[in-house]
Formats: C-alpha cells, structure tokens, sequence
C-alpha cells in the first residue's frame, strides 16, 4: 500500500507499507508487523517499466538510508532501476523495537523468543513479500551494504529465484559462520587499527590516557546520567573501521577538557551521541546472533571470550587501545537504551537451537550473478573470510581492493565496478 507519494530534488518517492506475519514458520494466526519501504525513482522516468534494485541495508538493525538528495550510490543506480529503501523488520518505520517496546513483552524468555524473529531468514521472506505484492513479482536485483551481504546469502539460500543479480559491498559473510572465529580474526585488526591512529596522531596518545586515567577515578556522568567507563569510552573504537573515522576521534579527544580540567561539555555530548544505541538498539542486540545458525550451537558472549584473552585491550593498559563492532554483556547494563534487553540479550548469547541462515548447497549450485568488493583490509568482515565464502559460491566474482575502508560504498566507483562486473558476464537476469 501507498502511504505517501512526494518528490526530492532528483527523486520523485512513493511510501510503501506492507503487513508480514511476525512468525513466517509458524500458521497464519500469527500476529502481524508493519514493513516499510521507500521506492525511488528518477522523476524523468516515473512513468517507465524500469527493473527494480533493493537495498540491503548495513547492521544488524539497520534501516534503510533517508537521502536528501540523489547522490552517491542512489544517483548512479536511478539512472537505470527503481530502487527501493527497505527497513528491516524492527528498524525505522518496520515495527521498530526499542526499550520500552521490548519491556511490555512479558520476561527474559518472552522477548527473547520475539527477537529471533527479527533475523536474516525473516528479513528475506519480508523482501520476498515486498517484490511479490508491491513490486509486481518480477526478479529484482539487490545491493547489499555490509550485514545486507549476510542478508544476501540467505537470499540467495532462500529465494534465488526472485533475484536478478546481487552486488556485496563489505559484506560475504563467511558460510559456515563461527562467532569465536570471527573475533578471533577482529582483534588483531583492530589492534592495527590503533597502531595507524597512534602513527598518525602520536600526540593524541597521551590525551587518551590522561581522559582514561580521569574515567578511572570515576562519576563522570554523560548527558543522559549514565556514568562514561574506560570501557564504553574504548567502544568509540568502532568507528576506526570507516575512512573518516581517525579523524573523527582526533577532533573528539581534541576538545576533551574544559579549562577547569574536567571533560568537557562538548566532548560528553558526543561521546553520548556515539555510543548510546538509541537510534539503533538491535545493532548492539543481535550483534553476535548473526553468527549463529543451526550448526553453531551458542555464541556465548564470543566477543568478550576473546577480549578476556587480549590484555593488551584491558582498561588498564597503555597505550589504550579502542574496541571495535564487539558488543560485551556490560553494555546492557551501562547503557541506558540497552538495559531493558539485558535479560533477552544473555538468553540468546546462551541459546543452543538456532534457524539455518545459509543452505550450503543451494548456495554452491547459484546462477545469479553476484558481484562483491571485498575490502582487504576491513576492520569487520575479514577479507580472508569473504574470499572462502566466494570460492563456495556458484557466479561470484569477488573484486578485491585496499583503496576503500568498510564505508567504501560511498565513494561513486564501487557501485559502478560491480555493475560492470555483473554487465561483463551478461548482466542482469531480469525475466
């Protein structure tokens, strides 16, 4: 259905809502949710039958991007597709979950149960459903931004049939998914993340110690009254994954005290801003639950199983080194947006029986022709990772490169490369 229709510069927009049942493997008596998708159109072509891209949104608990202008990525795909802004169930306008939503389900164990449903196998029915009602259930292609490359996969273990062609940017997930393993292989690059913000702002390093050294001491309140640790404040490390991100924590920890020696207003306002979940609780809630399929059994906190093993992370060494996208169980008891979680959250860390997210099979016999930019040296996906999730798939062709971080996905080139490389092998398979 049409909730509204309206036009940006350079982009004339339709709203869509959709209801999907909030269980997809259960009969239909389930309760229903709300999905949401934006499609968006070059306003000189509203009126042609053009194919149809999907985007497949970063995460989890991502919602689709609300540009402002038709730039980046979106200008070069509506030169030829519609393409269409998807939030995924539980984010944006998708039956959005949030604290207070997740309090008045009923217990630990109740919201638990509801947030397995807000996982990669629900999310692609959810889309199947879109293209099959709204879109007219012609094939599709999709443009998956890191954990929508995840979402990719299981599209293609699902429904291949629906997909036109895939481009991954960031995001192959590995196929035989391993959470121990994944962060096994995340903090050594992180730690050379730090080691390149150290070598490029070597006078930064002794600002970050004296900010840890005054958290240490304690009752530093940020601006919603939570108390800022060590620990929440080593978190801003997982902005070291994007391009800008260096920069970003130098002109945080630049301004970091007052002229009274206190940390200062400006700096606990952004700190707050970086690190507070509000806008998006289910990244930090389903983090670890991505890695978890009907083979793993429970992830059990794998993030911090391994950051127990690295003293060089601790709180009390120095140089300080920053995390990066690992979420700890002491997140969901200092973070204000996360505490109504922390019960859920522990039961799916400790959870055995999981849904399949891939079927190996389906995937190694794939015709669709799938593209991806793996970024070598990512800070979240391991590039060595991707490149064995590539060689066990069917019609991919993986574009390895340096040039770009995570975020290399808004720089015009990736886009255009995949669809050359998609185009080199007879393009689009759009009956």
């Amino acid at each position: 259905m049409i909730t509204a229709s309206y036009t940006i510069p350079g982009m004339r927009i339709h709203d869509h809502e959709v209801d999907v049942p909030l269980d997809w493997f259960t009969d239909a008596s389930t309760p229903t949710i709300t999905v949401f998708a934006r499609e968006i159109v070059d306003p000189t072509r509203s009126g042609e039958d053009l194919p149809v891209i999907v985007y497949l949104q970063g995460g989890p608990g991502g919602k689709g991007p609300r540009p402002t202008e038709a730039s980046g990525w979106i200008r070069q795909a509506l030169k030829t597709h519609r393409v269409v802004l998807l939030d995924q169930r539980g984010t944006g306008r998708s039956s959005r979950i949030d604290g207070r939503l997740i309090g008045d389900i009923g217990g630990d164990h109740a919201a638990a149960e509801y947030l397995t449903r807000f996982r990669a196998d629900s999310i692609v029915r959810d889309a199947e459903h879109l293209r099959t009602t709204v879109f007219g259930g012609k094939r599709w292609a999709t443009l998956g931004q890191s954990y929508g490359g995840f979402l990719t996969l299981s599209y293609l273990s699902i429904a291949p049939y629906g997909l036109s062609a895939c481009y991954v940017t960031g995001g192959l997930a590995g196929i035989r998914p391993d959470a121990a393993e994944v962060y096994a292989r995340t903090y050594p690059r992180t730690e050379a993340k730090n080691r390149e913000f150290s070598a490029r702002y070597p006078h930064d390093v002794a600002q970050v110690a004296r900010i840890a050294e005054r958290l240490a001491a304690g009752d530093v309140r940020l601006p919603d009254g939570d108390v800022l640790t060590v620990r929440r404040f080593q978190s801003l490390g997982i902005d070291f994954g994007m391009k800008p991100g260096y920069e970003r924590m130098h002109w945080l920890v630049d301004e970091a005290f007052a002229g009274n020696g206190e940390l200062s207003d400006t700096f606990l306002s952004q700190v707050l801003t970086r690190s507070s979940y509000s806008d998006n609780p289910l990244f930090a809630v389903m983090q670890e639950s991505i890695y978890a399929s009907d083979t793993t059994g429970a992830t059990n906190w794998a993030a911090q199983r391994a950051r127990d093993a690295q003293p060089q992370f601790a709180e009390e060494a120095r140089p300080l080194l920053f995390t990066g996208e690992m979420m700890y169980p002491w997140m969901f008891d200092e973070i204000r947006a996360l505490r109504p979680f922390r019960g859920a959250v522990d039961e799916l860390a400790h959870r055995e029986e999981w849904s399949a997210l891939y079927d190996l099979t389906a995937l190694a016999a794939n015709e669709v022709p799938v593209a991806a930019a793996v970024y070598y040296d990512d800070m979240y996906v391991d590039a060595h990772l991707q490149l064995e999730t590539a060689s066990g798939v069917g019609n991919v062709q993986a574009w390895v490169t340096n040039e770009y971080e995570h975020d290399g996905i808004g720089a015009d080139r990736v886009f255009e490369r995949l669809t050359e490389l998609v185009a080199q092998r007879g393009g689009e398979l759009l009956t």
